[in-house]
């Protein structure tokens, strides 16, 4: 019998190198992918991790792998391939179902076609830059509208023109690349990540445009008689955002105490027909807001109104969730539809650029204002950082220096002249 190992056979053995002058202790397991078709010989590749058990683990996943005929040896393996591996492995099941769709569109979309051919050991930071810049050139595809303003077709296909792709966008796909090319670099597919050396086009900060103390008041009086005027109110007043106001429960509305908990928000898949679906919120933990009692009224307000609405759906009422804003026969309220609803009220009151998210905006800069300290504006918003909130709502805060100086400055006046 012949006494050749096994294709996909290994050992695992401890090895120690010199890292910076000290000894790095590490283990190496070898194992075979085939032969040699010219010398017969085998041929071994070798994984590698910190621990025994990190290395048994990479080759038993490998032995897999080769016994069901979907191995592919590093060499040879193509950036596409290895995302594909790199999303599947370790990127399922450890990460949001929203934040999963993203990665998986950024790759689909932007990082494959990009330098999904190049093969994995052969990719340098030139390749990678030369991408990011085309993105920045050309990077997505818009539909070329006629001088009427209407999207032209072409044999009944919408023809698109080629655009720049924003620099936000630009840093999400460099994102999803950089972790994948982490990867490969712990296991040993390439020395080093070729993405580091890269340059990201500057992301201009966008200007926040919180409604005005007018404004909120035109808000207030075009939603008095609107379905969906306590949804507004709660948003505006607590700085909520969409999906968080949309996955609210009662269970998490104290009246008694008035304090609201978030700990879900409603969230859909970005895969065209997905389901909606209660989410853990932005930053996975949850807080408890003290409302004012003009919410808590509103939310009083949405409790007789959502009991009419199952009176009169009768059987059809489901609202197994325990939401607070559903629909008229208990099912969740739609994103888009409550964007366009608002959109229609921003256009009513003058304010057509506004966006729902506007109104937590408002929220955050009526509450500083007010002498609300960063961090108390901080937690009500679920920022993961006060200095974060300062960052987002800087040109308030310099608007509240100056007017500290102000009262400084009367107060010198007044001592002066005492």
């Amino acid at each position: 019998m012949s006494s050749r190992a096994a294709q996909g056979a290994g050992s695992i053995r401890k090895k120690t190198r010199m890292q910076k002058g000290v000894p790095y202790t590490y283990w190496e397991a070898r194992y075979t992918v085939g032969r040699d078709p010219g010398t017969g010989k085998q041929i071994q590749k070798s994984v590698y991790g910190k621990t025994q058990r990190e290395v048994l683990d990479k080759l038993q996943q490998a032995n897999v792998s080769i016994a069901n005929g979907t191995f592919i040896d590093p060499e040879k393996m193509t950036v596409a391939q290895w995302l594909d591996a790199w999303l599947k492995e370790y990127v399922a099941g450890s990460v949001k179902p929203l934040t999963y769709d993203s990665y998986r569109m950024n790759i689909e979309t932007h990082l494959k076609s990009g330098l999904g051919a190049v093969k994995l050991s052969a990719l340098n930071t030139m390749q990678i830059q030369k991408f990011y810049n085309s993105l920045a050139r050309e990077g997505k595809r818009v539909p070329r509208r006629g001088a009427d303003g209407k999207i032209e077709k072409r044999n009944g296909k919408t023809v698109y023109d080629l655009a720049p792709l924003s620099a936000k966008s630009i840093k999400n796909a460099h994102g999803v690349l950089h972790s994948a090319l982490d990867k490969a670099v712990e296991l040993r597919y390439i020395p080093f990540n070729p993405s580091d050396a890269c340059t990201l086009p500057r992301a201009e900060k966008h200007e926040i445009k919180p409604l005005t103390i007018e404004e909120q008041a035109a808000f207030l009086k075009e939603i008095e008689t609107h379905k969906y005027r306590n949804l507004f109110t709660l948003i505006l007043f607590t700085g909520l955002r969409e999906g968080e106001a949309l996955g609210l429960r009662w269970s998490c509305v104290d009246f008694k105490n008035g304090t609201i908990r978030i700990v879900k928000q409603l969230q859909v898949g970005k895969r065209k027909g997905s389901e909606y679906y209660l989410a853990d919120t932005k930053n996975s933990k949850g807080r408890t807001i003290k409302a004012a009692p003009s919410v808590m009224k509103a939310l009083t307000a949405q409790k007789t109104m959502q009991a009419e609405k199952r009176l009169a759906a009768g059987t059809l009422w489901n609202n197994d969730l325990d939401l607070v804003f559903t629909n008229e026969i208990g099912g969740h309220l739609g994103l888009k539809r409550v964007y366009t609803q608002f959109k229609g009220i921003a256009e009513r009151i003058g304010r057509p650029d506004a966006r729902l998210h506007d109104l937590r905006h408002t929220f955050a800069v009526n509450s500083l204002q007010n002498g609300d300290s960063p961090k108390t504006v901080q937690e009500n918003l679920g920022h993961a950082t006060s200095s974060f909130t300062l960052n987002v709502y800087g040109h308030v805060s310099e608007q509240m220096r100056a007017e500290s100086a102000a009262r400084m400055e009367q107060l010198i006046q007044a001592v002066k002249k005492a």
